[in-house]
């Protein structure tokens, strides 16, 4: 089902990366001059297609070590979804997506055991408005060195699902929730939880698991379908971080997926503007209940 890296086509040697921390606020902020270098857009084909430069061999789902890593020693992978380029995350079906959970799930555990990683962060990013250089379906994988703010924030608090959202209620799928949050930063936000806690991806059972890829197809048709067209997303998974003490650390923790959008309209992108930045106080133009109508509406 899995890859492992092509060793002839490995990372760069040299990966500049300078972690810097701004001492007033406190701002992680890493310096990753060996990335500027990197192509926006392949010039021979798509290289996550089999044959191509990262998929030399037939595959259903593939990793592959980042050959323009964020960061340095390994701790940034690619993800391929399908072998199918025009493919969306939804349009693989509950077997696919499946397919795709389990992956997510092997290299969380495998980067998570490492002595030198403290979090695991799988992401994906789906459209040019969001920074994707190659439409073919894929996420990637981060392994910190510590715990960033904001899953900090997110576990020290003990987050957890809102179990009865009401009307920013989306859809179920056995043990699993999705709704808009109660106070999202992008104008279409989607949070995905189950509703018995689990810290993570990889202490997911097969019914969690199957659960989950269906309401994942779910999920995502519908938002394809908010503007007849597809969505431009950047997806993440909140989990566990994966520190020794993680249980004594972080005994309440609860995963979950976030999904945000910077559309407000059908390709209108909302701009996050200076008073927001300056402040990190957000103002979104639309409001959670209606868009978590709309979204009801179109299953």
């Amino acid at each position: 089902m899995t890859s492992p890296p092509d060793t002839t086509h490995n990372v760069p040697v040299d990966v500049i990366s300078d972690q810097r921390v701004d001492r007033y606020l406190g701002t992680t902020v890493h310096v990753v001059g060996s990335r500027q270098a990197r192509p926006n857009l392949p010039t021979l084909g798509c290289p996550f297609c089999p044959g191509g430069l990262e998929a030399p061999e037939p595959y259903d789902v593939r990793w592959f070590a980042n050959r323009w890593p964020a960061m340095p020693d390994e701790r940034c992978e690619v993800l391929l979804y399908s072998p199918q380029h025009d493919a969306s995350l939804w349009s693989l079906g509950v077997r696919g997506v499946r397919n795709v959970i389990d992956l997510w799930a092997e290299r969380t555990a495998h980067l998570g055991a490492r002595a030198d990683v403290d979090f695991v962060l799988v992401f994906e990013n789906r459209g040019a408005e969001v920074g994707a250089t190659i439409g073919h379906p894929h996420g990637q994988v981060y392994a910190y060195d510590h715990i960033p703010e904001r899953p900090r924030r997110i576990f020290d608090n003990d987050w957890q699902p809102d179990l009865d959202p009401g009307d920013r209620a989306v859809a179920t799928s056995g043990g699993w929730s999705a709704f808009v949050p109660y106070a999202p930063t992008f104008p279409v936000a989607v949070t995905l939880a189950p509703t018995r806690r689990t810290p993570d991806i990889v202490s997911l059972d097969d019914e969690q698991r199957d659960d989950l890829a269906t309401l994942l197809v779910d999920v995502f048709a519908r938002l394809d379908r908010l503007y007849d067209r597809p969505l431009p997303y950047m997806m993440w998974l909140m989990q566990r971080p994966t520190v020794a003490d993680a249980d004594t650390r972080h005994p309440q923790a609860w995963m979950h997926i976030e999904v945000v959008s910077p559309w407000r309209g059908a390709g209108v992108s909302r701009f996050i503007a200076a008073a927001e930045v300056a402040c990190a106080e957000y103002f979104n133009p639309v409001l959670p209940e209606d868009l978590a109508a709309r979204l009801r509406r179109l299953g």
